[in-house]
């Protein structure tokens, strides 16, 4: 058996529910490493990471370089005489780092490698139109998710679901890959699986203005997925004009009717208090936006104090 002291690496609210499983079962956590405080916000005020806000809670040592590669950081890991280290939602650590512990550096991300390696896994998956996703544990190497397999968790990705929803499943999945994880380097019973080199393996690109944009000429489908998979955070995007105005709205919740139509693609036509945005092949009913500098409304309440004339367009 392998008694395991754990340096736990993560920044977001995600790494927070793995960190979560691991302190609840009573592992000894040496340490927490997460991202320098940062002012957010339009009163630049400071914030703390989800984890660090946890690892306060929880009276635990945070640790938050600036460079992992700073001599004194790594001194200081060291003296900590961690064997194992988890990263969940990080970033890329130098190899002084990774094979510092004797047992090795395990990362969890949120899809079923080799499959979307990169920053936004779970958001292509949906994006891409995929029906099936999961978690993976791996061992980390010198490049970027590519490391020797442990164990995967796999789950169905449901017709209408978004980003977030898919992101609070696959976290509780997670919880339970770390947790299997750690009884397997425990009990010294890893047998790890090298990821192939598939030519099909899709990449989960950073999301970006660009890639965040709708584009109109697109199937209705493709439409649907995207702003599904950018549903709540970051938010698909588009522009509407009328009147003369011009806005950029985000767009949370829609629905997709496949339909033979005359109407030009992007045309904007409100029905009731349905908001419809016709493609190619059937139109985007807007369910759920967001107008510049105003809350996230339904359309029936953007309607309440908005009228669009028939000259209304998206694109």
């Amino acid at each position: 058996m392998n008694k395991l002291k754990i340096i736990f690496m993560g920044t977001p609210d995600f790494a927070v529910g793995i960190l979560d499983a691991i302190y609840q079962r009573n592992y000894d956590i040496a340490a927490v490493i997460t991202a320098p405080d940062k002012p957010a916000g339009r009163g630049q005020k400071i914030k703390f990471s989800a984890v660090k806000e946890y690892a306060l809670e929880k009276d635990l040592k945070i640790l938050q370089p600036t460079n992992l590669k700073d001599e004194p950081f790594l001194a200081e890991l060291k003296a900590m005489g961690a064997n194992l280290q988890v990263v969940v939602a990080f970033r890329m650590l130098p190899e002084a780092v990774w094979k510092m512990p004797a047992l090795g550096t395990f990362n969890l991300h949120a899809s079923l490698l080799p499959q979307y390696r990169g920053a936004a896994p779970i958001n292509w998956a949906i994006i891409n139109g995929e029906q099936r996703t999961g978690v993976t544990t791996f061992f980390i190497d010198d490049k970027i998710d590519t490391g020797a397999m442990i164990l995967k968790e796999e789950t169905e990705i449901k017709p209408d679901e978004t980003a977030g929803e898919l992101h609070d499943r696959l976290m509780e999945l997670g919880k339970d890959a770390v947790v299997k994880t750690l009884t397997l380097i425990e009990a010294g019973n890893v047998v790890t699986t090298i990821q192939p080199q598939d030519e099909d393996i899709k990449t989960a690109y950073k999301l970006n203005k660009d890639n965040c944009k709708i584009d109109w000429t697109k199937p209705g489908a493709t439409i649907f997925n995207q702003i599904r998979g950018l549903s709540p955070y970051p938010a698909a995007w588009t522009y509407i004009s009328d009147k003369g105005e011009e806005w950029n709205v985000k767009v949370y919740e829609t629905e997709f009717t496949p339909v033979s139509h005359t109407h030009h693609t992007g045309m904007l036509v409100v029905e009731g208090k349905q908001i419809k945005v016709f493609t190619t092949d059937g139109f985007i009913t807007l369910k759920s936006l967001q107008m510049p500098g105003k809350r996230r409304m339904n359309a029936s309440e953007l309607l309440n104090g908005l009228t669009f004339t028939p000259e209304a367009r998206a694109y």
